[in-house]
């Protein structure tokens, strides 16, 4: 087996979800050949000795893959604090290791769930930025207006953050059938069938209270392309080989953050020394213009002109 990061091998050796494992890496839970792994390490799981909490980490190529029709009363967990029913009390003994359920269903909340050993599928199935749309039927009080339902389509703030846009289509009234037959009027209660591609917790149910239309009965008919109406409540089953691919299809690639450009560094030369100016030629100092007296004024030392000889009188 080739190298790969050691998140990847403990997701996929049913150790924990990616996400959990790179927690484990970070507290130094994780080692390597005996000394701590860093996050971003990569190991061969056949050749190198890797270990968590001391405990080495057997590759695990046969992943189980599992769906169960979940009832109400029943938290999707592995344990409860608090003592109460858990999703793996529907498991038989013998096929409980490792297990995780993917995602969760609320405690009032019934339909399908999947439960696996595989770390990396559940985080695909599982995580938002993967795109996996979950459907549910959703009995509510009431028929909301095309208004109000445009608002949860478009996105409700939910603990400071908006949901993704929900596609939400209209079922029927509730009862219609049973009604028609025996003549009573029709419920003033209605079914929708709301897709998904988030699971933050109590969604739905919150997203039909802030219109105020309650949530009645919601249960989940399908996870990505994967449906069965015939599995009954409190029953599970393997998935098949062919399901399970078709699950992973179905999800997309996360896009990759674009990388920021740095600025490319200047090419380091050798420091030119500017040219020595060369010193203009000094210009003669000008000789200072002989300032004219004023009219009437004789400058002094110039020479008077030569006064003329008198004429003798005749």
């Amino acid at each position: 087996m080739s190298e790969d990061r050691v998140q990847k091998i403990l997701a996929r050796a049913g150790i924990a979800s990616r996400r959990k494992a790179e927690e484990l890496i970070k507290e130094g839970l994780v080692t390597i050949n005996g000394r701590v792994a860093e996050l971003g390490e990569k190991a061969d799981p056949e050749r190198d000795a890797i270990k968590v909490d001391g405990k080495r980490v057997q590759p695990n190529q046969q992943h189980r893959y599992l769906l169960l029709n979940k009832p109400k009363g029943y938290m999707s967990t592995v344990v409860d604090p608090e003592g109460r029913d858990t999703v793996m009390d529907l498991v038989p003994p013998a096929m409980r290791k490792a297990l995780v359920p993917v995602g969760r269903l609320d405690y009032h909340t019934e339909g399908l769930l999947l439960l696996t050993d595989d770390g990396e599928f559940a985080q695909k199935i599982a995580h938002p930025r993967y795109g996996s749309t979950k459907t549910y039927e959703v009995k509510v009080k009431g028929s909301p207006s095309e208004a109000q339902l445009d608002r949860l389509r478009e996105g409700i703030l939910l603990e400071g953050h908006r949901t993704a846009p929900a596609k939400i289509t209209f079922r029927g009234n509730a009862k219609t059938a049973g009604s028609r037959r025996r003549g009573e009027p029709e419920s003033d209660n209605s079914w929708w069938i709301v897709e998904i591609s988030e699971g933050r917790t109590r969604q739905i149910r919150e997203m039909f209270f802030r219109i105020g239309h309650p949530v009645q009965k919601l249960r989940r008919v399908a996870i990505g392309p994967l449906r069965d109406a015939r599995l009954p409540v409190g029953a599970l089953r393997e998935l098949t080989e062919q399901e399970v691919e078709k699950l992973l299809r179905s999800v997309r690639q996360p896009e990759a953050k674009p990388a920021r450009k740095k600025a490319a560094a200047a090419p380091v030369t050798a420091a030119k020394k500017p040219a020595a100016k060369i010193p203009a030629a000094k210009k003669p100092a000008a000789k200072p213009r002989a300032r004219k007296p004023p009219a009437g004024v004789k400058r002094a030392g110039a020479k008077r002109p030569a006064a003329k000889p008198r004429q003798g009188r005749r």
